[in-house]
């Protein structure tokens, strides 16, 4: 097994959502100065007749946003672990414009990995009518349904909404390490079981010959950082393939985890407006998702792009901790 960190985690990424509703200083408002440099470069992208994701970081030229890049790469890892970029005015940008601005930004933060095996490297979140009850392939940005609170597989997950939907769609964040503070004031008993490794649901991401299932525990401590990997609709879709049930107490762990995301001192709520880019870290940052409903015009309907980023500041996680896309490993 590996260490236990069984001392509170301190500093600015331990928040609290009831924190950040009376501080905004994690918003990050574009200006019209940063709004001209991204405009410019996207130009650049035009002119050389390319769209995201087909083009690189050279083909984005944003120089003068040097004191930005860095400032989200290390508000990302070592501050709050979160960042909402707000302003991106979209009545002056089609789709297409928008997904150039966004594209090259995540260029310049880190580099985009594929999102699954079909070799995404710019998802497009829309409800596709699929029933997320459905194990084998079914992942939950296809749907319109609740998503609990989880973190992906990457070190950066970042949003830009394109449209958001007629009702609903709430994006939640809560502080994995906030969480962990809890367990240890509370709970410190369910440390050493969410250090277990729990076998996760590839639902369908396999490679052909490869397990349906991987295993990954939920806390992992290791060169001196806190990582977490917390999703439990994938650990528990994987108890049908391999035949093993969780324990009472890993349920009532699972449990305790899911009772302070909900907890309105814990989590933030924010409707994400059209324009706006949502970037957290994966291994100190909850997401969630809430029910929506749609409009009928399918040019009217909730659309979100996603980056899944590896950072050039990002981590080292522990042997054993790695995460797999499209059946392989993803190694640093």
């Amino acid at each position: 097994m590996s260490v236990i960190l069984k001392e509170k985690i301190q500093g600015r990424s331990a928040w609290k959502g009831i924190e950040l509703a009376k501080d905004d200083s994690w918003i990050y408002y574009l200006s019209e100065k940063t709004l001209a440099a991204l405009e410019k470069a996207v130009l650049h992208v035009q002119q050389k007749r390319l769209k995201a994701p087909n083009f690189n970081k050279e083909d984005f030229p944003i120089p003068d946003l040097a004191d930005e890049i860095a400032y989200f790469v290390g508000e990302l890892e070592n501050g709050r672990g979160l960042l909402l970029i707000r302003g991106l005015p979209m009545d002056r940008y089609t789709d297409d414009e928008a997904s150039i601005i966004y594209w090259g930004l995540g260029l310049h933060l880190g580099l985009p990995i594929i999102q699954g095996k079909k070799g995404d490297l710019l998802g497009h979140i829309k409800n596709m009518g699929k029933d997320f009850n459905d194990n084998t392939t079914v992942r939950g940005y296809q749907t319109n349904v609740r998503l609990d609170y989880h973190t992906d597989l990457a070190d950066v997950v970042g949003l830009l909404c394109l449209r958001k939907a007629k009702s609903g769609g709430l994006s939640s964040i809560a502080s994995a390490m906030s969480i962990y503070n809890e367990i240890l004031d509370n709970h410190p008993e369910y440390l050493e079981i969410l250090y277990r490794p729990f076998a996760h649901d590839l639902r369908g991401e396999e490679a052909p010959g490869q397990s349906p299932v991987v295993p990954s525990p939920i806390f992992s401590y290791y060169d001196g950082k806190l990582s977490c990997r917390y999703m439990r609709q994938y650990v528990e879709s994987a108890q049908t393939k391999t035949g093993i049930s969780l324990s009472k107490e890993e349920i009532e762990a699972f449990n305790f985890i899911d009772s302070l995301t909900a907890d309105k001192n814990f989590h933030i709520d924010m409707m994400m407006e059209p324009g706006d880019m949502q970037f957290v870290n994966n291994y100190t940052v909850f997401h969630s998702r809430t029910l929506f409903v749609d409009y009928e015009e399918e040019d009217r309907k909730r659309h979100l792009l996603r980056l899944w980023l590896m950072m050039p500041n990002g981590r080292k996680i522990a042997p054993g901790f790695e995460f797999y896309i499209g059946g392989a490993p993803v190694i640093r």
